[in-house]
């Protein structure tokens, strides 16, 4: 078992590996990653592994979205740095500026993000709000733009849209997916520049929760958790992204709904 320290419990291989799968799917699929790791637990009795397990989860997002966008990422530093005037220079440093907000609300907001956020009647009540959000953002507005014509407003946007993700329930593929939407971007480029956002951020929540770890939590629960995040989020970036080509954001939508409805069931019945 890892042992995660006080006030936090200990998780086995077997559920490491379980909240490494759910971590790698709902990081990236639009239905909150962070209201997954609160309610899997919550439903099945486990004990809350707390933020500080959240590392190895993070640095498995991190290697999947860097092992999927790695060519992405050194064309896009390149230019930012040695053609910033040109198209992926322009993107680059739109990256930058949005992930300002994210990072900032994240900084102010880590001790709600660790308590009273966590709650999960909160997170039912985001899970159907930001649901509607994303059906009315990918139903009704117009996509006619793709990744290289996005402008500072559009990046302005998605940024300021990315830092309310601290909240488990919104989903931070999911809110800024939806904010990609009505800058009326494509689909597929939503999802693509929500993913290219996500590694930054990811990387600064791992950094800023690396200093809560032991050299004892380094274990094979934590290696688990880790590899298995990292290649399930993997797959799931290359699903959504194929698929957004030719569907909507339908399924996900009802999926939130469905979820919210039996975290409010069970509040009810316990």
């Amino acid at each position: 078992m890892i042992r995660l320290g006080k006030g936090e419990g200990s998780v086995t291989v077997a559920q490491a590996v379980a909240l490494g799968t759910i971590q790698g799917l709902a990081e990236f699929l639009p239905i909150s990653s962070s209201a997954h790791l609160v309610l899997a637990p919550w439903f099945l009795g486990w004990p809350d592994p707390g933020l500080t397990f959240d590392v190895a989860l993070h640095m498995g997002t991190l290697l999947a979205v860097v092992a999927y966008f790695w060519r992405d990422w050194l064309c896009l530093v390149a230019r930012g740095l040695l053609r910033p005037a040109s198209g992926e220079g322009r993107l680059f440093w739109l990256l930058v500026a949005a992930t300002v907000p994210g990072g900032i609300f994240g900084f102010l907001l880590e001790k709600q993000a660790g308590t009273v956020f966590r709650s999960p009647l909160l997170i039912a009540v985001m899970l159907m709000a930001m649901g509607g959000v994303l059906c009315l953002a990918d139903s009704r507005c117009p996509r006619h733009k793709e990744l290289e014509d996005t402008g500072r407003a559009d990046g302005l946007w998605i940024g300021l849209a990315q830092a309310l993700a601290i909240v488990p329930g919104v989903s931070r593929s999911g809110i800024t997916m939806a904010a990609a939407r009505v800058r009326h971007l494509s689909r597929e480029a939503a999802a693509r520049f929500s993913f290219l956002l996500s590694t930054p951020i990811i990387l600064g929540a791992g950094v800023l929760e690396l200093r809560h770890l032991a050299a004892a939590d380094l274990d094979g629960a934590f290696w688990a958790g880790m590899l298995s995040s990292a290649v399930v989020g993997f797959l799931a970036i290359r699903f959504l992204l194929r698929y957004l080509v030719n569907h909507s954001f339908d399924v996900f939508v009802w999926y939130r709904f469905l979820l919210a409805f039996a975290v409010l069931v069970t509040v009810i019945l316990r």
